[in-house]
C-alpha cells in the first residue's frame, strides 16, 4: 500500500507510526511543515526503506515562517521530495494570501534550480492559483495535489500540465470529490492519508484507513482490489523512476 501524504512527525507517538509503516508494508512520504521540522523528521526514518522524508513550508504556516526560505533552499539538497508546500484560500488563511504566493514562488525557483523535485501541494480554495505558480516555474518537477478540491476544469488543466493526484478515505467517501476522482487518468492516482490529520481513529497510524481507500478506489475504477493495488504500485514506481532519473541527469 502506499501513503503519499502523512505526517508523522505529528503522531502521539511516531515511532510507533512508523513501526506500523514497516510491519504493514507501507511505503510512506512523510511530509513537514516547517523547515526547521525537517532534519528531525528525517531521522526518524533514518534507515527505514519504506519511508522517505519530504521537506515543507505549509501555506498555513507561510505567514509566521517565511522567515524559514532561506533554511528550505540549504536543505533542499538532502531530498528529492519536497512538501507540503502550496497556498490556503481558506476565510481563515485569505488574508495571508499574497504572503504564501510569495513563499511559494520562491520555493519552485529554488526547485527548478536544483532540476526539480517531486512536491505534494495543498491547494484548498486556492487550486487556479496554485496551477499558476506552477505554470510559471515549469522545471520545478512533478507536482501531486494532495487532496484536490478544486473544480473540474482546474483538475483538467493540472492534468495538462503533467500534475498527479494523492488521494485519501475522506475524499473517496464525498460523492462529489469521488466523482472527481473517478474523472482523473489512473496512472497518475496515488493513495493518502494526510494522518494524524485525517483518516485516523484515536491515535495510531490508519492502516485500515489506507485499505478501505484502495477498496473504494477499485470500486470507482470498476476493478478488484489487488489489480488496483498493481495499478497503484506501478504508479509510484513510475513517478519515482523516471523523476529520479531527470534529477540524476540534473545533477
Amino acid at each position: 500500500m502506499i501513503d503519499f501524504h502523512c505526517h508523522l512527525d505529528l503522531f502521539p507517538s511516531p515511532s510507533e507510526a512508523i513501526d506500523e509503516i514497516e510491519r504493514s508494508g507501507i511505503y510512506a512520504l512523510s511530509v513537514t511543515t516547517t523547515p526547521k521540522a525537517f532534519p528531525k523528521t528525517a531521522m526518524l526514518a533514518h534507515r527505514r526503506k519504506r519511508i522517505r522524508t519530504a521537506l515543507g513550508l505549509h501555506p498555513q504556516l507561510a505567514h509566521e515562517r517565511h522567515g524559514e526560505v532561506g533554511m528550505f533552499v540549504r536543505l533542499l539538497g538532502e531530498t528529492d521530495y519536497v512538501g507540503e508546500i502550496g497556498l490556503d484560500g481558506g476565510d481563515e488563511f485569505a488574508e495571508h494570501l499574497a504572503v504564501q504566493k510569495d513563499v511559494l514562488d520562491r520555493i519552485l525557483r529554488a526547485c527548478s534550480d536544483v532540476g526539480g523535485r517531486i512536491m505534494s501541494i495543498h491547494s484548498r480554495h486556492a487550486s487556479a492559483e496554485v496551477l499558476d505558480a506552477l505554470g510559471r516555474h515549469p522545471g520545478s518537477g512533478v507536482p501531486v495535489l494532495h487532496w484536490f478540491s478544486g473544480p473540474p476544469a482546474h483538475a483538467e488543466r493540472a492534468v495538462e500540465m503533467g500534475a498527479w493526484f494523492s488521494v485519501g478515505l475522506p475524499m473517496l467517501r464525498s460523492r462529489r470529490a469521488a466523482a472527481l476522482v473517478a474523472r482523473l487518468p489512473r496512472d497518475r492516482v496515488l493513495t493518502e492519508t494526510d494522518a494524524p490529520f485525517a483518516s485516523t481513529v484515536g491515535s495510531q497510524y490508519p492502516t485500515p484507513a489506507l485499505k478501505e481507500a484502495l477498496a473504494r478506489l477499485a470500486g470507482l475504477w470498476g476493478t478488484d482490489d489487488a489489480t488496483t493495488w498493481r495499478c497503484l504500485n506501478n504508479n509510484l514506481r513510475t513517478l519515482t523512476g523516471t523523476v529520479k532519473a531527470t534529477y540524476a541527469a540534473a545533477r
